[in-house]
């Protein structure tokens, strides 16, 4: 039964490590990750395991790897931040894989792309014919940037010449059935506001709102438990 125990507190350790690194590391390395953050999480996963399933080694080893890797990966990002050579060797530079609407072979070749996989990203940006896009991007991370021609553009407000708006961003007022204060002062209300706003939708206690967002000029959209 003992190594039972052993084996779910090295799992704890390892897992809290593991949270521990990646909020040092920030949001970008979750959001953009790049073949050496592929890499990184290959060892870091490798590392816990054999550790959790290894009589031999103790949580004490398991927190040092976890945390010399943690050290290395947060000095390397450091550096890179500072040494454009060095940032292009570990973390990638933008390719362009299609110029004026024209395929460049060599650039796609370098990077291990075929024609297929690239039209299947292309397709995921919404464009579904070569003759749409005039430059397409490849991205350190795997994805594409899209530049379309000018005749399969979105067209824009100063496009249509419609007069400047101010947009702001919509603001969750309740979730779960409870109120997120900072958030009322964000949209510039209160609570007797809020208050008067779901009565008029026969609201009369917050907990029966699973959702509720303020947008600016629009009625607060609610949802209720059981919609």
């Amino acid at each position: 039964m003992s190594e039972y125990w052993t084996i779910a507190l090295e799992l704890i350790v390892g897992f809290l490590g593991l949270f521990f690194l990646t909020k040092l590391l920030g949001k970008t390395n979750m959001a953009q990750i790049t073949p050496f953050d592929f890499i990184s999480a290959l060892i870091l996963g490798e590392l816990v395991g054999n550790a959790i399933y290894d009589d031999k080694i103790s949580i004490i080893k398991v927190l040092f790897a976890i945390t010399l890797w943690g050290v290395l990966m947060f000095t390397v990002g450091k550096i890179t931040q500072k040494v454009i050579k060095l940032r292009r060797v570990l973390l990638g530079e933008p390719s362009i894989v299609i110029r004026d609407g024209q395929f460049q072979y060599i650039t796609m070749k370098k990077n291990n792309m075929d024609i297929n996989q690239l039209l299947s990203l292309i397709r995921q940006k919404g464009y579904f014919s070569i003759q749409e896009v005039k430059f397409v991007i490849l991205e350190p991370n795997g994805k594409v940037s899209v530049v379309p021609h000018s005749d399969y553009d979105v067209p824009n407000r100063k496009d249509l010449k419609l007069g400047y708006t101010n947009n702001k961003l919509p603001v969750a007022i309740i979730q779960d059935g409870q109120v997120v204060p900072g958030n009322l002062e964000e949209a510039g209300v209160d609570e007797p506001w809020l208050k008067k706003q779901l009565s008029a939708q026969n609201i009369d206690d917050y907990k029966d709102v699973l959702y509720a967002e303020w947008n600016e000029g629009q009625p607060l959209i609610v949802n209720k438990y059981g919609q």
